[in-house]
């Protein structure tokens, strides 16, 4: 048995879906030892709304699934391409005579090492600060003062803001959940 991981292309924004059908059809059709596995990589980041910070998860390809398959059985591939909202693999060839192949070692290191490297982070900035941007300060003890961003450091998730206090510039290094962009 040689399992190896394929991308699907799918309809942007109905990779659950097509994941969860997937998942129906290959217990159905009794394919579990064929697709073991169906993944959707993820990331988590926050946006800040209202001044909250909200986290939420963001799909790391949109458009496509990947399957960890093994084709030597004639019904996996069929199964896979006939799921209502799948386009066809990533392959060689044109149309429905599409060859899938299968992601390098290289490849897959590349997207498990990013989806796991962003699992072990607790969060990461969807929206990072631009210099120059107007921005208010939402935390701590500047809250409620307004200023602009004099340097960004997205390394450490943390901007240096030039805010106005009792007429004087000053700048306030502020991590990103403590200011937001000024509407």
């Amino acid at each position: 048995m040689s399992l190896n991981w394929y991308v699907l292309r799918a309809i942007s924004g109905k990779e659950n879906k097509i994941k969860t059908y997937l998942e129906k059809e290959i217990t159905r059709n009794d394919l579990e030892k064929f697709i073991p596995e169906v993944m959707i990589p993820y990331e988590k980041v926050y946006v800040m709304r209202g001044g909250k910070k909200k986290i939420k998860e963001k799909n790391y390809f949109p458009g496509y699934v990947l399957v960890s398959a093994d084709f030597s059985h004639g019904e996996v591939q069929h199964v896979i391409k006939n799921v209502p909202g799948v386009i066809g693999f990533l392959g060689s060839g044109s149309g429905s005579s599409r060859v899938p192949i299968p992601l390098r070692e290289a490849e897959i290191n590349r997207i498990f090492g990013k989806f796991d490297e962003t699992n072990s982070e607790d969060e990461t900035m969807m929206t990072p600060f631009v210099v120059g941007e107007d921005v208010k300060v939402m935390d701590g003890p500047f809250s409620g003062f307004t200023g602009s961003i004099s340097q960004v450091f997205e390394d450490r998730k943390k901007v240096n803001v030039t805010v106005k206090i009792f007429g004087r510039n000053t700048p306030v290094e502020l991590n990103y959940y403590q200011v937001e962009k000024s509407s």
